[in-house]
């Protein structure tokens, strides 16, 4: 490991020599640096590593070089080679610590990634997109819902900069759309309506599942389902569910509830049309739906294909 891009990480009285590699859009730290990072031990990230590799969350060739490093031992320069863990892996045992200054070290990363960006070096700008939804994504929740499964928020974060290369992909045709599945089940207003009105929600708000405008809900029904020229302009069932989810949250067709009533519905949807469950197991986690619902809620217009696209990758797994 070179020392050519090394630049110091500071929190309070933390300093972390920090390698970062823009061309490859990624830092590198050290197991014990981890330790540091996280005010943690080395058995408790050893085991987070193992974990991590063991589940098939990341892959130990995605993530890991083993660089030579130069150190100066008391007097001696001393020569060893260790394993360096990108910036994925680091973000990934952050989750598992939910350590602040976790958070606050991926801010700072991708401040001096971008910086790299000013200044001309080569990063791929669509994957440093992805890492500042990461801390995006990460910091909501984090703030609002101690109870979400932090692998799932990952495995969504990781959908999300999938669904980036995958669009890129089809916009050059590099990788053919899939296919999909028929959708066989068509949503009527009124049972939409019923559904909303035996959730439990209802019983503690006056204004849950009101909806702000007559006809807002039966709007987006009709937008699911529309069709351009003799077409359904969202063709599969996948599309479908993907829309209506996305119109649910984005459209605020109800004055308090619309995530809460989005997911329900979303869940729905997919189980009148028999997606909801594959060999046996809900095709999309509790918690996975309910950080892909506040991604979301949380996107802006213009990310509105990539959202899609987040959603729709789950169910095609």
């Amino acid at each position: 490991m070179t020392d050519n891009n090394v630049i110091v990480f500071k929190d309070n009285e933390l300093e972390l020599e920090v390698n970062v590699a823009p061309e490859e859009d990624t830092v590198w730290l050290t197991q014990a640096q981890m330790v540091k990072l996280f005010q943690s031990s080395k058995a408790n990230i050893s085991e987070h590593i193992k974990n991590i590799y063991d589940s098939g969350e990341l892959y130990k060739e995605e993530t890991v070089r083993n660089f030579r490093t130069v150190r100066i031992e008391g007097k001696k320069e001393v020569k060893r080679n260790l394993d360096y863990y990108n910036l994925d892996m680091i973000i990934s045992v952050g989750y598992r610590v939910n350590s602040k200054r976790g958070i606050r070290f991926r801010k700072w990363a991708t401040n001096i990634l971008k910086q790299y960006v000013m200044d001309g070096v080569a990063v791929n700008e669509k994957k440093l997109a992805a890492l500042n939804k990461t801390i995006d994504i990460q910091s909501h929740i984090i703030a609002s819902i101690n109870s979400i499964e932090s692998d799932e928020v990952l495995r969504v974060v990781q959908e999300y900069s999938r669904s980036l290369e995958l669009l890129d992909a089809y916009d050059h045709q590099c990788v053919a759309v899939p296919d999909g599945n028929e959708c066989i089940y068509k949503l009527q207003e009124a049972e939409c309506v019923s559904f909303i009105r035996r959730m439990d929600f209802i019983r503690t708000s006056d204004i849950f599942g009101q909806e702000k405008e007559a006809g807002k809900l039966q709007g987006i029904l009709s937008a699911v389902y529309q069709s351009v020229f003799g077409k359904d302009a969202y063709p599969t069932l996948e599309d479908k569910a993907a829309h209506l989810l996305y119109f649910l949250i984005k459209d605020h067709p109800f004055n308090d509830g619309c995530k809460r009533i989005a997911a329900g519905l979303f869940l729905y949807f997919l189980d009148k049309n028999k997606l909801l469950y594959k060999n046996n197991k809900k095709i999309i986690s509790d918690s996975a739906l309910v950080a892909i619902t506040l991604m979301i809620a949380e996107s802006r217009p213009e990310e509105k294909e990539i959202m899609i696209q987040v959603v729709i990758n789950f169910l095609h797994w």
